[in-house]
């Protein structure tokens, strides 16, 4: 099937920096895109800058990005003949992925049947065990009940994990460790579950204490071929979050990367899977690992992988849903460097990680060589209370783990925003730390090391629209400077100014 007759104009059923990233690569393509808004989001930047867009709903996500109804009808409306979930959201939605195609629309991922199979983690763990892919210890309570649920903790042994079925992106699960924690855990887990995916339903299975948490990236197409793009280390998380990833791993040897790849490509032919996804493994300390669950949908992460294999990935999924092939078969990936990336959020983390919404009231990202910013944001927006607060993703390239890690230690350095709190110094605080230096990473590495973490160091007051005249009226001088080192100098405004944050 020919790329050109097969798809011709997408729309993006996401917002943020995914929904740009989506509609870059359809402009690199030669095809047309279309944005989709809520009423919070009518003046974000996936908005502003897209070819054609579209209001779908008041703010609250079950009425605009999570409305089935509204997002075909836009996609109609418009004349696609396509739509991509981006991530979050429909992404891992079965039942988004059939009324696309019953509309006569072409999903930009797997099909309903594999996301049904793959986006509910028990199912897929069942799937996994026929394939001979590594499965933790985890029992399915049909019956829902706390008692069941007790029953099956004891039999598997404390610490255990409660797990949503559906979703991802850490949401809809809870660590217990003592048996008087589990009935706050089940609820708990349930209620998130059902708020961010829909579906209550929540699973058990064995905690392990020490582990690293590593995906693989797959490709599959129409054909039954199917491809590992090598892993990534996403171990850094804070309540289950992924917010630093770096790639290669910096534990694997080289036969356990094999190892790993090989049930990476075996689950994704179990499943008989169709486009992007990512094969979720954890890897304990004596090197054993174990399946964990597949993400159906392109990842936060996933430029990482772009860095270091030169494989535009979106591009890619647009391909394989028109028909096409793979462009590239195993041997010819060959990955090269190292890669990190850091997501900035919105968010005070010396007060509690609470959401920091309002206005960006200036915004400055850095720019570098092997430096990629993927960002959703700009100077004046606002960033609204009803989505996940990320703002951006810095991403780094380097000839190996500590070249690219000092290069994200400046980016973030040049990262300013004024008006919101953000995490930037949160981030560099654990880059810096002696045993992420070392490679001696783990999921539990930020509960260990920073517990309670605040910022020591001191931050200026400042009244936000005077500075904001200084910034607006500097700006084009320090644009126009001699370039980084003016910036970075002791007297630069820059450095005067810390961080810019309020």
């Amino acid at each position: 099937m020919s790329l050109a007759k097969a798809i011709k104009k997408i729309l993006v059923a996401n917002r943020g920096e995914i929904a740009l990233r989506v509609m870059r690569a359809a402009r690199e393509m030669g095809l047309g895109s279309v944005a989709v808004y809520s009423e919070a989001d009518r003046f974000a930047r996936h908005v502003i800058e897209a070819e054609e867009s579209v209001l779908i709903g008041p703010p609250s996500p079950l009425e605009s990005y999570l409305s089935i109804e509204k997002i075909i009808d836009a996609a109609k409306q418009t004349g696609c003949d396509a739509i991509h979930p981006g991530y979050g959201f429909l992404a891992e939605n079965a039942e988004f992925s059939r009324v696309c195609t019953e509309a006569g629309l072409i999903f930009i991922g797997p099909g309903p049947e594999a996301i049904s199979l793959l986006g509910n983690k028990l199912i897929s763990r069942e799937t996994m065990e026929a394939a001979d892919v590594p499965v933790i210890t985890g029992k399915k309570i049909a019956s829902g009940k706390l008692d069941d649920f007790r029953s099956a903790a004891e039999e598997i042994g404390y610490p255990v994990l409660i797990k949503a079925a559906s979703g991802g992106g850490g949401k809809g699960m809870r660590v217990v460790t003592d048996p008087a924690e589990l009935k706050d855990a089940v609820e708990g887990a349930s209620r998130e579950a059902k708020s961010a995916f829909g579906d209550e339903t929540v699973y058990l299975e064995k905690y392990l204490t020490r582990p690293r948490h590593i995906e693989f990236q797959i490709m599959a197409d129409e054909a039954g071929n199917a491809v590992h793009l090598f892993e990534r280390e996403c171990s850094i998380q804070r309540r289950h979050q992924k917010i630093i990833e770096e790639t290669p791993s910096p534990a694997l040897t080289p036969e356990i990367r094999e190892q790993m790849g090989v049930a990476a490509v075996a689950a994704a032919k179990a499943a008989k899977y169709v486009s992007a996804g990512t094969v979720e493994f954890l890897l304990d300390e004596d090197g054993s690992f174990y399946f964990l669950e597949v993400n159906t949908r392109i990842q936060v992460e996933h430029p990482i992988t772009e860095m270091t294999t030169g494989i535009d990935l979106v591009k890619e999924q647009i391909r394989i849903a028109s028909g096409d092939p793979l462009s590239f078969a195993q041997e010819d990936i060959r990955p090269f460097g190292h890669a990190t990336e850091c997501r900035i959020y919105a968010e005070d983390p010396a007060n509690g990680f609470l959401p920091s919404s309002g206005k960006i009231v200036y915004l400055d990202e850095p720019s570098a060589a092997n430096l990629r910013i993927d960002s959703g944001v700009y100077s004046g927006c606002e960033v609204p209370v009803f989505y996940d607060p990320i703002l951006s993703k810095v991403i780094t390239w380097g000839k190996d783990r500590r070249e690219s890690t000092r290069r994200m230690l400046l980016a973030l350095a040049d990262y300013k925003a004024l008006g919101i709190k953000t995490n930037v110094r949160y981030l560099q605080a654990i880059l810096q730390h002696p045993e992420y230096a070392a490679g001696n990473i783990y999921t539990g590495f930020l509960d260990e090391h920073f517990p309670g973490w605040t910022d020591e160091r001191p931050t200026a007051e400042f009244d936000v629209a005077k500075v904001g005249a200084v910034l607006a009226s500097l700006h084009q001088e320090t644009a126009t400077s001699s370039g980084d080192e003016s910036r970075r100098g002791p007297a630069s405004i820059w450095n005067q100014l810390a961080s810019w944050e309020m």
